[in-house]
């Protein structure tokens, strides 16, 4: 006699073992992106006068990648004493793995906060059938000025920062209000990574990126809990619509990103 029963339990199995496939696959691919605009330090006095180095990725912090290609961005400039710089004609292409990103040097010699930012051009990630755009800025204390580290410099979507994005001990909390526009945004999602320098395992995947959402004022705040380079992006969605590279019409996920380095207390 035919055992009807293992047959039908097979498609079962099938399937079951492709949905398992498929959600290891999208975890994979679902870890956060973020636009990085990352100084060789945060700060300049009398010991540390030379230049500043910039590195510009697109990728995943805590992974360490993979690295996404970054065409040549849109923007980038530096903000000082309410007066812009465009930085474009010294960025240097590299390569890695195939994909492009940039590194730039600025020779900062004025007294006061300096607030680097990058437009890159919009990222098409068609697993996600939508367009990428992250507004980044980096603030950098230039001799002990302490003035304007709060400053907007007019991004679409932009983090004001209420703790000054400088000089933070592990432990500190950052605070900051997402804006859009100039207008505070309630309940706007915030994703936070730690750009790991390998030391790091991440407990599971949902560790990865650390998710907060702004109150009702658009305020949000994080403990940084190790030394080192962190990045908080605030995501909306854009007003329109544009076209992507397949001919559709598709989303646009605008980010509003700021790095702070926090570093550990020193001993005598």
């Amino acid at each position: 006699m035919r055992n009807h029963s293992t047959p039908s339990l097979l498609p079962s199995k099938f399937a079951l073992a492709c949905s398992i496939v498929a959600a290891i696959t999208l975890s994979q691919n679902s870890f956060a992106h973020f636009q990085q605009l990352i100084p060789d330090r945060d700060y300049l006095d009398g010991e540390h006068r030379q230049a500043l180095n910039f590195e510009l990725k697109f990728t995943h912090p805590m992974t360490q990648g993979p690295l996404m290609n970054m065409t040549k961005p849109k923007t980038l400039k530096v903000f000082h004493n309410a007066s812009a710089t465009d930085l474009l004609a010294s960025l240097i292409e590299h390569s890695e793995d195939n994909q492009k990103f940039w590194t730039f040097e600025y020779n900062l010699t004025d007294i006061g906060d300096h607030v680097f930012y990058v437009e890159p051009q919009p990222y098409w990630e068609p697993e996600e059938q939508k367009m990428i755009v992250h507004h980044t800025k980096v603030i950098v204390d230039g001799f002990g000025g302490f003035n304007d580290w709060d400053q907007l410099i007019g991004a679409p979507v932009e983090i004001e920062p209420l703790t000054r994005p400088y000089s933070l001990w592990v432990g500190n909390a950052f605070t900051g209000i997402v804006k859009k526009n100039g207008i505070a945004q309630p309940f706007a999602e915030v994703e936070v990574e730690w750009k790991n320098d390998g030391s790091v395992q991440a407990n599971t995947d949902s560790y990865t990126t650390q998710v907060i959402k702004a109150d009702a004022n658009g305020t949000f705040s994080y403990v940084m809990p190790r030394a080192g380079w962190w990045g908080f992006a605030a995501l909306l969605d854009a007003d329109e619509p544009v076209m992507s590279p397949e001919g559709k019409e598709v989303a646009v996920e605008l980010g509003g990103l700021i790095w702070i380095n926090a570093k550990d207390m020193q001993e005598k």
